[in-house]
């Protein structure tokens, strides 16, 4: 699945190195070098993910994760910065970030860090109604009642968990990974077909007996779900 991700940094080297990284293992990056222009970036597009320096020049980290708390507060924010004191970290949190690492880091634990803030807030993010809807699948997350086109379907709990993981993902290529990790909770090896069996008891239960297709493959790189 392809995360967006924001990253404001103003020392070029750092944030062009980890766009490079973070691209080479399937995120899309956008790298802004002064707060200003990071805030532009961040109003006029969609990202999964801020990670911004404090030092900035035209805003500075806090005012520039303040400002984006104010227009989105579920996005997670991780301050990467070589401010280490302890009323630094304070201030960090205390204007809205979720995590907060210092220079120099190891990109490995960066990548974690990343990981277990875009799972939390896929987990989290229940839609109003907490209705999950892609063209005529209905799914309610109360009830735990799945329709299509106003037929009941029947599912067990994993093939729940993992329908509601495509439907919050709907219109988005899945991995086999990003499902491994959301869904089991686990990092299978890749040549596990555990995944593939699930897949095809929701085709069976959600597609079959529909002209329409829903759940589509992407050969070498996941599955997506498509609806309006």
């Amino acid at each position: 699945m392809e995360r967006r991700i924001l990253i404001v940094e103003d020392e070029k080297k750092i944030a062009d190195t980890l766009k490079f990284g973070l691209d080479e293992i399937g995120f899309n990056v956008e790298v802004a070098y002064d707060g200003k222009l990071g805030y532009h970036l961040f109003c006029a597009k969609d990202f999964d993910l801020v990670i911004l320096d404090i030092n900035l020049p035209g805003m500075n980290g806090y005012d520039l994760c303040k400002a984006i708390r104010s227009q989105n507060q579920h996005i997670p924010v991780l301050m990467l910065t070589s401010m280490s004191g302890l009323n630094d970290k304070i201030e960090g949190y205390e204007s809205g970030a979720d995590d907060y690492m210092v220079k120099p880091f190891e990109f490995k634990e960066l990548l974690l860090k990343i990981r277990a803030l875009l799972k939390r807030t896929t987990n989290q993010s229940l839609p109003v109604g907490n209705i999950l809807k892609a063209a005529d699948l209905e799914m309610n997350l109360d009830n735990k009642e799945v329709k299509r086109s106003d037929k009941i379907i029947n599912l067990t709990a994993k093939e729940f968990q993992l329908l509601e993981y495509l439907l919050r993902n709907k219109n988005r290529v899945v991995s086999r990974v990003d499902i491994a990790i959301n869904v089991w909770d686990v990092d299978f090896e890749t040549n596990t077909n555990v995944i593939d069996v699930y897949i095809s008891y929701l085709r069976n239960k959600v597609d079959k007996q529909f002209e329409h297709k829903l759940i589509q493959t992407h050969i070498g790189m996941g599955y997506i779900l498509k609806g309006h």
